[in-house]
């Protein structure tokens, strides 16, 4: 199963990865104003939560690459500055 964390010192409570996960993996924390990990079996590894988030602040492990489904994140890093 996907191991899904979010790192609740990085994290800004924007709900980015509530909004775009497809599978509603994640909930808002309105006490602690923070996105949390509420159905993490749901995962389905897409990892447009980790793609998403500004604060780089969601982290996965135990999920298996697919060649072409996954963002190059190498990739994406080069072109921040473009953003």
């Amino acid at each position: 199963m996907v191991e899904i964390k979010v790192h609740e010192e990085a994290c800004r409570g924007c709900r980015m990865c509530v909004d775009i996960c497809p599978t509603t993996v994640f909930a808002y924390d309105e006490e602690k104003r923070l996105c949390v990990v509420e159905h993490q079996e749901d995962c389905i590894a897409c990892l447009s939560c980790a793609y998403i988030c500004p604060s780089g602040a969601i982290s996965q492990e135990n999920y298996h690459v697919v060649k072409n489904f996954y963002r190059d994140l190498a990739f994406c890093t080069k072109m921040e500055k473009f953003i």
